[in-house]
């Protein structure tokens, strides 16, 4: 029988990530960024960038999430990332770059808080925020596209967090 959202029987869980979008503007991505993020645990979303709003496309996708999921809307990623690695997160930007290491042969720890870090839909993370990043992972993939849709590749990066922090 499959199960609905009133009789499954997960264990609701917070893990120490802090989600920090670089400018993700497109709706149903965002709408998409709460429900995982309540399925996850995240413990806060950061949505930063300019002129972003909640609409109608964003409640649609996120299926009510957005009431569920701690949230904050600001203008400067860059800010919120200096001030998180004041507070004592460690930084983890998604991005392929020369010097990203493979996602899955890394270890991550619920010692020091996460800042997970996601970048615009079509440029990425900021280089500002790559530079101070504690590290830079990426997704190995085996087509001929070098990227996927950020809302894709932070599942698969949270999934790959979570469970090791379990």
């Amino acid at each position: 029988m499959q199960l609905t959202h009133y009789n499954t029987h997960f264990k609701k869980r917070t893990f120490p990530i802090i989600l920090v979008c670089d400018h993700v503007t497109n709706a149903p991505n965002i709408g998409s960024l709460f429900r995982i993020s309540d399925a996850f645990g995240v413990e806060k979303l950061m949505l930063c960038g300019a002129d972003i709003t909640l609409g109608r496309k964003i409640t649609k996708t996120s299926r009510a999430t957005e009431k569920l999921v701690d949230f904050e809307i600001c203008n400067s990623a860059l800010s919120i990332i200096e001030g998180l690695k004041n507070e004592g997160y460690q930084v983890i930007s998604l991005e392929i770059t020369s010097s990203s290491k493979p996602i899955h042969t890394l270890k991550f720890s619920a010692e020091k808080p996460i800042a997970l870090v996601i970048g615009d839909e079509n440029f990425g993370v900021s280089d500002a925020i790559i530079n101070i990043s504690d590290m830079v992972m990426h997704i190995d993939m085996f087509g001929q596209n070098s990227s996927m849709n950020v809302v894709q590749a932070t599942n698969i990066a949270l999934y790959e967090m979570t469970k090791q922090l379990v």
